[in-house]
């Protein structure tokens, strides 16, 4: 089987070659569909191609499974072509849908869960997302156990995790839409930056945005929180020691604001908030000026293991599940009322990135 790279583009993007994993009639119903949804981006593909040369010699047999995956991916695409995009005009009776009205409908804030109001290609292609996801993985296990190059596992590593970014950036930008401390432009913003997310499912700013929330991740992991005052003073010094200087700008620039702060104690602590003033209570009664690691555990009813800098290898799926506990609780706070902080510091972050490229565009306006 080879694997090969074509010169075929797509909103520039080139797609994966798949006349080798389709029998002909397939390949004439992928031809008479099309779709905006990007399968592999060229860096995408070009790493698929390094890893199917070397399975090829390795186990021609994985190379099956996985081109067959792929090929799964692309009649997914395919499927979800048949919905309209978001980009058309439609005309409902009465009414005319496009993007300005769809624009206009994201921005209308609503209680609860809003996947009966999104448009189906939006909700078909986070499954589409998620399958690309895994994809990946599979991809990037089978790659560790057949001893590939550091160089390859590296990059298989990194494409999991703009995946997952992209998957949780979908939630960022929902999350924000709701704020309404965000001016309406940045709103109207996110709004198009989400349009475009689900048209594609692929986001620059998120892919430029990836490596910094993983180096903070990183740094967050190898870090023992110390329960002293609880304010995390140590921790953040560490932490934006190893960071770059938009990182930097957003620690100096945002912290002033309480919510951030907050959500900023929850990320370094990694417990929520409540656990924090739990802690917090238990050395004003004790009247300590601290407790170590082992203390909080008991505290709060935790194993100490949880308190422990972690030095294995990041399972991303782990960073995802860990970012969701602390954006349900925070819109359950929200929701409901409740201190605390009620955005997530990634939300914060993206609001920061958002804004700032929107005082850059007009400064050169």
């Amino acid at each position: 089987m080879t694997v090969e790279l074509h010169n075929s583009v797509q909103d520039g993007f080139t797609r994966v070659p798949l006349e080798e994993f389709f029998d002909e009639d397939e390949i004439s119903r992928t031809e008479e569909a099309s779709t905006n949804i990007i399968v592999l981006t060229s860096a995408e593909q070009d790493l698929v191609n390094s890893v199917f040369e070397r399975l090829r010699t390795v186990s021609p047999e994985t190379l099956v499974v996985l081109a067959d995956r792929l090929a799964d991916l692309e009649k997914l695409t395919v499927n979800i072509a048949h919905f309209p995009s978001l980009r058309q005009s439609q005309d409902h009776g009465t009414e005319v849908r496009n993007m300005h009205t769809l624009v206009d409908a994201l921005l209308v804030r609503r209680e609860g869960d809003r996947s009966l109001h999104l448009p189906s290609k939006a909700v078909l292609g986070r499954g589409f997302s998620v399958a690309k996801f895994h994809t990946f993985s599979a991809m990037e296990k089978i790659a560790a156990a057949s001893d590939f190059p550091e160089s390859i596992l590296k990059r298989l590593r990194r494409c999991c995790l703009d995946l997952l970014f992209t998957i949780m950036a979908e939630d960022v930008y929902l999350n924000l839409l709701d704020n309404d401390t965000i001016g309406i432009d940045i709103r109207q913003d996110i709004a198009y930056e989400l349009i475009m997310l689900w048209e594609h499912r692929s986001d620059e700013t998120v892919i430029k945005m990836a490596p910094v929330l993983d180096a903070v991740w990183n740094a967050r992991r190898g870090l023992t929180p110390a329960f002293g005052t609880m304010v995390g003073t140590s921790e953040l010094l560490l932490l934006t020691m190893a960071m770059d200087d938009q990182w930097c700008h957003f620690i100096s620039s945002r912290m002033g604001n309480e919510d951030a702060a907050m959500a900023m104690e929850e990320f370094l602590f990694g417990i929520s908030w409540e656990e924090i003033q739990k802690v917090k209570k238990n050395i004003s009664e004790k009247k300590v000026s601290a407790v170590d690691g082992k203390e909080a555990a008991h505290i709060l009813g935790r194993p100490y293991d949880a308190f422990k800098p972690k030095t294995d290898e990041f399972e991303p799926r782990d960073f995802y599940l860990l970012y969701s506990v602390r954006r349900d609780n925070a819109r359950a706070r929200l929701r409901l009322s409740l201190p605390g902080p009620h955005y997530t510091l990634e939300d914060h972050y993206m609001r920061f990135i958002l804004e700032t490229n929107k005082e850059r565009r007009f400064e050169e306006e």
